[in-house]
């Protein structure tokens, strides 16, 4: 019982903050409940017994990616020469493309025969055995990945940064 009042719990963290993303005429209001959506799907993370995967959203989605959107919403400055439309447009096929979606999920998930939390096997936690893979068998793949992020953080800085006027 405690599980499943958990995870409305954790649901409503994760989709109500979803929706002021959506509809927020802020970045910052967006960039802010962005953070309240990443949390909620950490908690739901946590409730699959998937502990890795719930630091790693932690970590990657609000310590790295949220922190720079809202790093580079703040150091911007506002575009003058640019016009930007504020008006919601496109509803109609936005509206259609949503009714289809959401159609196609009715049709498969509501005859789907789903699994008890009872009857669920316990799971010790995965942050032991991943870890072992990252340093062990896929050691190689990891330090490439991780080189990898670092040419593109500095070319990014590099296509970012302001020529010199001459």
């Amino acid at each position: 019982m405690e599980l499943t009042i958990l995870f409305y719990v954790f649901a409503a963290l994760t989709l109500l903050p979803a929706l002021v993303v959506v509809f927020s005429r802020s970045l910052i209001h967006a960039a802010f409940s962005l953070l309240f959506t990443f949390m909620g799907v950490a908690g739901l993370y946590v409730l699959l017994n998937a502990d890795f995967i719930a630091v790693a959203q932690i970590m990657v989605y609000i310590g790295g990616i949220l922190i720079l959107l809202v790093f580079g919403v703040m150091l911007t400055r506002r575009p003058t020469d640019v016009d930007i439309q504020t008006s919601v447009m496109k509803t109609l096929p936005a509206t259609i493309v949503v009714a289809a979606v959401l159609g196609t999920l009715l049709v498969t998930l509501v005859p789907a025969q789903w699994i008890q939390i009872d009857d669920m096997p316990a799971i010790d936690g995965t942050a032991l055995e991943i870890g072992e893979l990252l340093m062990t068998t896929f050691i190689l793949p990891f330090e490439v990945a991780g080189i990898l992020l670092l040419v593109a953080v500095m070319g990014a800085a590099l296509i970012a940064r302001k020529p010199k006027e001459l």
